[in-house]
């Protein structure tokens, strides 16, 4: 059974979503958080395996909740997969660097929000359509900065490792980027496995942002 939290300031919406998560047979939800404060006590009460984190709460925003919980050892294993009405590059940018798992508009069909719950329990990174474009661009437009450790990091890994890491900096999965490097789906699991313990990544999401801090993926290369 999975375990859901969900985050929202508004009762409607937070019921919405907690009455979705419960129709589900492999889903459960564990509790409603009104702020993002509020978010982080019960993610460290509760444990779930992900929580639905909004962007926009009073006395503290999804960002600073979502940054909480993942670098607090207690909660290192929870997922947060943010859901916002605001498409906005920044949002985006804030929420993996925090350490979110995903990035969902609030108008994603219902099925589609469960699939992406699944999805990110699982340890895989979930990005709204489009989402991968904006990173790259932001990235443009603030280069790392050359005190940046992930380059060093990367000094660490193999060369067959960086072309994984560039094909999933680019939006690509491990079956098309077994198709595109012709490898089998069970070696480029093994590969990803490396680069989250070697880049002490916490999932997918992670490894995106370090394949652009590392400047394996350009916009040229998209």
């Amino acid at each position: 059974m999975i375990r859901v939290l969900v985050a929202d300031d508004q009762a409607l919406v937070r019921g919405s979503f907690r009455l979705l998560v419960d129709t589900a047979p492999d889903l459960e939800a564990v509790g409603e958080a009104e702020t993002g404060e509020e978010a982080v006590s019960l993610a460290r009460r509760e444990r779930p395996d992900v929580v639905l984190m909004d962007v926009r709460m009073p006395v503290m925003d999804g960002i600073e909740a979502t940054r909480r919980i993942a670098a607090d050892p207690a909660t290192a294993n929870v997922r947060v997969l943010i859901l916002t009405t605001f498409d906005l590059d920044e949002y985006v940018f804030a929420a993996l660097h925090a350490g979110a798992s995903g990035f969902l508009l609030k108008d994603t069909r219902p099925a589609d929000l469960l699939a992406a719950i699944r999805v990110v329990a699982a340890g895989d990174a979930l990005l709204a359509p489009g989402v991968t474009r904006r990173l790259i661009a932001e990235f443009t437009r603030h280069p790392p900065s050359a005190a940046n450790p992930t380059a060093t990091t990367l000094a660490d890994t193999t060369d067959r490792e960086r072309e994984v890491l560039t094909l999933v900096g680019r939006g690509l999965s491990n079956t098309e980027i077994a198709e595109h490097l012709h490898l089998s789906l069970s070696t480029v699991k093994t590969h990803v496995g490396r680069l989250l313990m070697k880049l002490g990544a916490r999932d997918r999401a992670q490894l995106v942002i370090a394949a652009y801090d590392g400047g394996l993926v350009r916009p040229s290369g998209t």
